[in-house]
């Protein structure tokens, strides 16, 4: 009953995707070159990006670590959440993590959260409290763009196989969210980065989740009509 309820959930937020999608997309149009430095750190953080998919196919896949982080992000998300954390277990094929608690955030975490690019970009943060982190901001882009196709390639190789986090609370529901986080996520790091503000990106969140529900709506409703006008003629 449960999971029937979440995947009509799922369905529901197949809007919300699309409403996401194309807000993080007009953020990065209506921004242009603002969300991204100049010079070298144009280059960098795609540079690293390519540098790891090049990587991942043509080198012996560094599993553990993936699996490390995996175990970790559904820890941490526990422990912001209240919960507790126990032994920890990790292993080239898989791993596990004792919680005292768990829900769908903390079970669908790791596929939306990049573990080692928090870590990244929490470093370079915290280190420019103290130094002058500007000089090495391409490389820091590189690190970035490395870590975050680590995130994404093994996202989606552990999805293409059946994972009991996205079993427990059914595909359709998972995917949905699991997308849409990763979007969020893409929209904030242009936050961060550039110069638009969270309060423009929420407005176009806003606007275009009304957009786009409203244009679910009308055909949802045209279709109702259709079906009913079909089943009347019937009788």
């Amino acid at each position: 009953m449960f999971k029937f309820l979440k995947m009509l959930i799922g369905i529901m937020l197949l809007p919300a995707c699309w409403a996401v999608s194309v807000a993080t997309y007009n953020l990065y149009r209506f921004s242009g070159e603002s969300v991204t430095p100049d010079g070298f750190g144009v280059w960098a953080l795609p540079a690293g990006f390519v540098l790891w998919v090049v990587i991942f196919f043509l080198l012996p896949r560094p599993s553990r670590t993936y699996v490390l982080g995996h175990e970790l992000t559904h820890a941490m998300w526990a422990l912001m959440m209240g919960g507790g954390v126990g032994k920890l277990k990790v292993g080239k094929n898989g791993g596990h993590v004792e919680l005292s608690k768990t829900n769908f955030v903390i079970t669908l975490a790791p596929y939306f959260f990049p573990f080692y690019t928090f870590f990244v970009i929490a470093f370079y943060y915290l280190a420019g409290i103290w130094l002058e982190v500007e000089p090495y901001m391409a490389w820091w882009l590189g690190a970035v763009g490395f870590t975050w196709a680590f995130h994404i390639t093994f996202t989606l190789n552990m999805l293409a196989e059946r994972q009991p986090d996205i079993q427990e609370h059914g595909r359709i529901f998972s995917y949905a969210i699991i997308y849409l986080m990763n979007v969020l996520v893409i929209g904030v790091w242009m936050v961060l980065v550039g110069s638009p503000k969270i309060g423009s990106y929420s407005e176009l969140i806003a606007r275009e989740h009304a957009v786009a529900y409203n244009y679910t709506y009308r055909q949802v409703f045209s279709a109702w009509l259709y079906v009913a006008k079909f089943v009347k003629n019937l009788n």
